[in-house]
């Protein structure tokens, strides 16, 4: 029996991307689109976790379907962590191409070998019934003095890594996700979904598709 497992966003792009991920459970991953959600509560968590969080348990509860929902940012040691769980919000209303031209300023007297940062993310799992599971994922890199690549978005023009000796906006959309702080964070979770007791909780607690009623 198939099941629906809601994504807490309006992306089509990440909802592909999920789907992808996931595609080895038997599980219908839906956007909250198709259920007729498309505000959702404004982040004010203190961390990735509790805004993924309000995200899962608003759409968990509007819906009655489990819902999952993400948060992610980048951290920046030459800036003390930032922009953290404010990436998305950095420098104002920009463009992705503004908010890295804001990033690498606040960094132009950063050297070389002092630009470490990483990318962490967090998944969480919300049902109706009140059941919420977290899953991390991080990766390490460092942050160039310029844009290089086509692909990706957000901060991945200027965020070399190592593992894959190139940003992630020159990297394939396999290569990010195998080592990205989200494919990591999605890894966890499908290992979680494949095991005997997270299948008792995903029957128990998952909605069946329309087509199975």
């Amino acid at each position: 029996m198939s099941l629906q497992l809601l994504l807490a966003t309006s992306n089509k792009g990440k909802l592909q991307e999920f789907q992808e991920a996931l595609s080895s459970l038997d599980i219908e991953l839906v956007s909250a689109t198709e259920k007729g959600v498309t505000r959702f509560p404004e982040e004010q968590g203190s961390s990735y976790a509790e805004n993924a969080l309000l995200k899962a348990g608003y759409a968990a509860l509007a819906t009655g379907l489990p819902s999952i929902a993400d948060d992610s940012g980048l951290e920046v040691a030459a800036l003390d962590g930032s922009p953290g769980i404010y990436s998305a919000r950095f420098g104002g209303d920009l463009s992705n191409g503004e908010r890295i031209a804001y990033l690498l300023n606040k960094m132009r007297e950063v050297p070389r070998g002092a630009r470490s940062a990483r990318f962490v993310c967090a998944i969480v799992l919300a049902t109706p019934s009140g059941q919420i599971k977290t899953f991390e994922g991080e990766c390490a890199g460092e942050i160039l003095e310029g844009p290089r690549g086509e692909g990706g978005f957000g901060y991945d023009p200027i965020f070399f890594s190592p593992e894959l000796n190139k940003t992630f906006a020159e990297a394939s959309k396999e290569e990010k996700r195998r080592v990205s702080h989200r494919g990591r964070a999605l890894k966890q979770f499908l290992d979680w979904a494949l095991t005997p007791t997270a299948k008792r909780t995903m029957k128990d607690t998952l909605v069946p598709a329309e087509d199975d009623y």
